[in-house]
């Protein structure tokens, strides 16, 4: 149709135009109440982290924080070094549910219905994105309690606790736009459950859990290199109020180049699936 023809046809009907925000509000609200539906799903999510927690403080924790060489040493050093990681670990075992939810999307018909529908393309991946980003803050929150009450005791003021709520949002955005492009990309149900596997393995193989200074040389420089270590680092600096040296900007360029890619991945296929 020509501009001119455009112009005496008017303006689309109010039924037929998107609305972005209206439609990514109701998708939100759609994976929340399928949170609440399955809060199984959530505490298994979150159930993990806190093992791990009680398992290193309360089985580990009295010789690794004597190895850790501080004055107070023993097990409550131990946990505040080791809260950053599990805080982390939270995130990532957060955002494995967002990876099943996509997939479940992809593969049980939904988009089918979608596409029939009069709403905004990227409200959809919108809504398991805002989605995703509330549960993990409601997670952090959840495991953050818990490890006060097993000895977590943080030194930070009140400006680095909101610099820390700031950048954890950005780590989790980062990680959540991943998750989307992981669900994407999987095959089944099934399998989506297991994609993010190495990405939760990480802290292990970071600082989230022993310095990197006592790992083995080729261990170790991997550990230095890797996207998680800044990140853990970054937090530990700003909850034990220490410095944070070069970690903070590189753990957001990795947050940056892991959120641009994902999200440019995740369009994508997106796209070319919603399409068909």
């Amino acid at each position: 149709m020509s501009t001119a023809a455009h112009a005496l046809a008017g303006p689309a009907p109010a039924a037929l135009r998107f609305h972005p925000l209206r439609d990514s509000a109701t998708m939100l609200r759609r994976n929340l109440k399928r949170m609440i539906r399955y809060p199984s799903m959530t505490v298994q999510l979150i159930g993990m982290p806190i093992i791990f927690l009680l398992l290193f403080v309360y089985v580990f924790g009295g010789t690794m924080g004597a190895g850790l060489g501080g004055a107070a040493g023993g097990r409550a050093e131990y946990v505040n070094y080791l809260a950053p990681g599990i805080l982390l670990m939270t995130i990532t075992a957060t955002v494995q549910g967002t990876t099943v939810s996509v997939a479940m999307d992809m593969t049980e018909g939904i988009i089918a219905r979608f596409r029939t529908m009069h709403i905004a393309r990227v409200s959809v991946l919108t809504g398991h994105v805002l989605g995703s980003v509330i549960q993990a803050v409601l997670s952090t929150a959840v495991v953050t309690g818990v490890a006060l009450l097993v000895g977590f005791r943080p030194a930070a003021g009140a400006g680095a606790w909101f610099a820390l709520a700031g950048f954890l949002l950005v780590v989790t955005f980062a990680l959540v736009w991943l998750a989307v492009a992981l669900g994407l990309v999987s095959k089944s149900v099934e399998s989506s459950s297991n994609i993010l596997l190495p990405l939760m393995l990480l802290p292990f193989l970071g600082s989230g859990f022993v310095p990197t200074s006592s790992m083995p040389a080729g261990l170790r420089w991997f550990a230095e290199y890797q996207p998680f270590t800044p990140i853990i680092e970054t937090m530990r600096g700003l909850l034990m109020d220490k410095p944070l040296g070069n970690h903070w900007w590189i753990a957001l360029s990795w947050c940056a180049v892991i959120a641009l890619g994902s999200y440019l991945w995740s369009k994508k296929l997106f796209n070319r699936e919603y399409s068909r």
